[in-house]
């Protein structure tokens, strides 16, 4: 996407590796033209710039933060008791304007915690959610919740599905996504009380719900939303990174086994090389923050520079998109989507049929 925006506030002390290889990832996002703002305590993160010889000439400054969040912290309790921690000035200068957005490897329960705090949700919000974005075969699909809300109620999943299609639509440029919910079967009989509830009420949504999908279907990209629970999601994606790197380990030991093996496996260089970057979560960079006043991105604890330039590029391209208020404008009709009809009979439309929404304003 293309358009100038603000700059993007960057926790300079989150992750596992903060704040070297968080001032690494800024410095080649702002030598690619993003602007970045870098928040932590400034003698530190000069000291590191320093190193990176960033000069003047880029599209970066430092802004102050004296404290900083640690991952034993309590999230609550740290966003109200360290007012000066360097994930909280991210989201003051979201609220200010100053950022376009944040991005931060630090304590994911404190990041969501100062969002909300700070930003605030849209009107009719209940809970904000977590996106990851799947390296499925095709497209980019998208999965919430992937642990903010761990005890889910059905207005919840039908919200998620409302902020998914929308975030769907408006950043990745889907012109009418597919939404589902996670479940055991396809059937309309499977999953628990809280899938189908959600489900008999997002058939009547204009949106198109498509019914419910099977983890197997979660990388095919047959469906471009993805709803279920954060505990499910969370305890999905960690099974999807497991696996990937199972799988990449015993395809290096498989092409390192025999002298035939290692030539087929240099003649197929690129396309591994493909495929490894296709299944690499660094290229992601984040997971957005759907159902806040503003744009923001949780990386993963151990980000590294290419992660962390790739979270703020797509921080980037979420702000240009402008989805926020759209989002207030889907849910409000979701607690009515839940309501029984007048004649007290669900929907018939089992959730494997597919429905058409009516065309976007």
């Amino acid at each position: 996407m293309v358009g100038k925006i603000a700059p993007i506030a960057v926790d300079a002390m989150g992750g596992d590796h903060a704040p070297a290889a968080i001032v690494q990832g800024a410095v080649n996002a702002a030598r690619k033209g993003l602007p970045v703002i870098l928040v932590g305590p400034e003698a530190r993160v000069r000291e590191e710039l320093a190193r990176h010889r960033a000069g003047s000439s880029l599209p970066l400054e430092v802004h102050p933060a004296t404290e900083v969040v640690e991952m034993h912290d309590h999230p609550g309790q740290a966003m109200r008791r360290k007012r000066d921690n360097s994930i909280r000035v991210c989201f003051d200068l979201v609220a200010s304007g100053r950022a376009a957005g944040m991005v931060s490897a630090g304590n994911s329960g404190a990041v969501m915690a100062g969002a909300i705090l700070v930003l605030g949700r849209p009107e009719g919000v209940e809970r904000p959610a977590i996106v990851s974005v799947l390296p499925a075969l095709k497209g980019s699909p998208l999965m919430l919740d992937m642990g903010a809300v761990v005890d889910c109620r059905p207005i919840h999943l039908v919200q998620f599905a409302l902020m998914g299609e929308v975030y769907s639509r408006r950043v990745h440029g889907v012109a009418r996504p597919r939404v589902a919910i996670l479940s055991n079967g396809e059937e309309d009989t499977k999953g628990t009380d809280l899938t189908r509830a959600a489900a008999a009420a997002l058939r009547r949504a204009p949106i198109d719900f498509v019914g419910y999908c099977e983890g197997r279907d979660l990388l095919t990209g047959e469906v471009d939303v993805i709803v279920t629970d954060g505990f499910t999601g969370n305890v999905a994606l960690k099974t999807m990174e497991g696996t990937a790197k199972v799988v990449g380990e015993y395809l290096k030991r498989a092409l390192r086994s025999t002298t035939v093996s290692k030539i087929g496996g240099l003649l197929s260089k690129a396309a591994l090389e493909g495929m490894k970057k296709r299944i690499d979560w660094r290229e992601v960079g984040g997971a957005p923050l759907v159902g806040v006043n503003g744009v923001g991105f949780i990386s993963h604890g151990r980000s590294d520079a290419l992660a962390v330039e790739n979270a703020i590029r797509r921080a980037g391209d979420a702000a240009r998109a402008h989805f926020i208020d759209e989002i207030a404008r889907a849910v409000a009709p979701s607690h009515a989507l839940l309501e029984v009809p007048a004649n007290g009979a669900a929907a018939q439309q089992g959730p494997t049929q597919r429905r058409t929404a009516p065309p976007q304003p």
